[in-house]
């Protein structure tokens, strides 16, 4: 047994959340080790965010040079058929994820965070145990992120895989189901179509992205049915046949039927990861699955902090990371909390949608009277250049003093207008802010400005 090590502040978990608390308090001058068992990064930067973006712009990108190829263009442009080295595709996207994890690692040395690679066992809530040796520390962080959740009649392995063997396709299945229609499954869903394979989806619930309203998720849907994705809605699967190639399900009805399959993704959502290092023997407060916390991310026991997706949804790498610099700088003696106004929440599908704050139900829900305007990009000069008419812009304020209190937009790129539409929450902008802002023309960005001026009665393109 090595001697046991010190440290102020003492962090599992290497991803989003883990890393930038790790740098920050770095920056503060605080002594932190941080503990990862697998790449700096966590799920976002090796097996999520950043890959599943990359593979879907290899897949836009070959899709438009095939849709050229045969059709033709309305820009006049011609090209040859296409062919796909999937292989170099995935060496590509590799890559990005190398040079994100590798600075991650450069950052963390920059800011004397020292970082231990091996699984954590918690001893207590001031010890920890790790490749065989103790670490004592005054804070213990908790930021082991989220697993993907497995159903018990499709095993992950051969046929059957999850969205972290989707990510490193060694080729493309002739047919290709995917369990779930929710962000997860239809980004890949999507992606693999435009790759070549033949998609289907099955899906339990009613209607795709069961977490977004109908009117976001209706052009997503159209795009589904353009693309030739075969979707079964209200069908639970009931097993596969690795044998027969054949995925089984039924119906709310009860009827029994079978699809024939090469693949099988299962993507019925994440769970908190609670299991693996002991987090169990300090007994602390849950919310179900995740960790209880209050606003300052303090779990039930003293200078034991939990951030990010063992919290609980929603589960975005962009909240993890504003958690984990907020607790930072609470341990260095600052006064803060987590209280944000809205968090953004973005589903790079085709067309990609974006939700910020209160949507119209959710403000009736809530009892506010309020006003709700929209601005489609079929009457926007640059999406017609982009060749992206679909979707649109909307705004929710409340009536009485024009305060803004959600944005939503479904359309190309419109993961891009997140960041105005989270900064108009928190500086409690009202419509007449956004409508009086000069939006540079041409730009996406002007359907903003026209769904606020359309709120208030006067839309100028429409």
């Amino acid at each position: 047994m090595q001697p046991t090590q010190h440290t102020t502040l003492l962090i599992i978990g290497g991803g989003p959340g883990g890393y930038v608390a790790a740098i920050r308090a770095g920056q503060l001058g605080i002594p932190t080790v941080l503990i990862e068992g697998q790449s700096l990064g966590g799920t976002c930067l090796n097996v999520g965010c950043i890959p599943s973006k990359a593979l879907i712009h290899v897949a836009e990108q070959f899709h438009a040079t095939r849709r050229y190829s045969n059709n033709g263009s309305p820009l006049g442009i011609k090209t040859q058929a296409p062919t796909l080295d999937i292989g170099q595709s995935v060496q590509w996207k590799n890559g990005i994820v190398d040079r994100l994890t590798t600075g991650v690692g450069a950052l963390l040395k920059k800011n004397g965070v020292k970082v231990i690679h091996g699984w954590a066992n918690i001893l207590d809530g001031k010890a920890v145990e790790v490749g065989g040796q103790r670490i004592e520390c005054e804070h213990l962080l908790l930021a082991t992120g989220s697993h993907t959740v497995d159903l018990p009649i499709l095993p992950i392995g051969g046929a059957i895989i999850s969205s972290t063997e989707a990510l490193q396709p060694t080729a493309i299945p002739k047919r290709l189901t995917v369990v779930g229609a929710g962000y997860i499954g239809l980004e890949l869903g999507i992606a693999y179509r435009k790759l070549g394979a033949e998609v289907t989806v099955v899906e339990a619930r009613d209607r795709i992205l069961p977490t977004y309203d109908k009117d976001l998720t209706l052009p997503v849907a159209e795009s589904l049915k353009a693309l030739g994705i075969t979707l079964y809605l209200e069908h639970s699967v009931e097993g596969f046949q690795a044998s027969s190639k054949t995925l089984s399900m039924r119906d709310r009805m009860g009827q029994s039927q079978t699809l024939e399959t090469d693949q099988v993704l299962v993507a019925v959502g994440r769970r908190p990861r609670t299991g693996g290092f002991n987090l169990e023997s300090l007994a602390l407060a849950m919310n179900g699955a995740a960790i209880r916390v209050d606003s300052r991310c303090h779990t039930s026991m003293r200078n034991v902090w939990a951030i990010g997706d063992l919290t609980g949804e929603p589960m975005l790498a962009h909240r993890a990371m504003a958690q984990g610099e907020m607790v930072a700088e609470i341990i260095a003696g600052k006064q803060r909390e987590f209280s944000p106004t809205a968090i953004a929440a973005v589903c790079f599908t085709d067309p990609e949608i974006v939700v910020v704050g209160k949507t119209p139900v959710e403000a009736q829900e809530a009892g506010l009277d309020y006003i709700s305007a929209s601005f489609p990009f079929s009457a926007n000069g640059r999406a017609m250049t982009l060749e992206a008419k679909t979707g649109f812009v909307r705004v929710v304020a409340r009536h009485d003093n024009h305060l803004i209190v959600g944005w939503q937009a479904v359309g190309a790129g419109v993961s891009e207008l997140s960041t105005a539409f989270a900064q108009s929450l928190e500086m409690g902008a009202c419509l007449e802010d956004i409508a009086g802002t000069i939006h540079a023309h041409p730009t996406l960005g002007e359907a903003v400005q026209e769904a606020a001026l359309r709120a208030l009665g006067h839309a100028l393109h429409l």
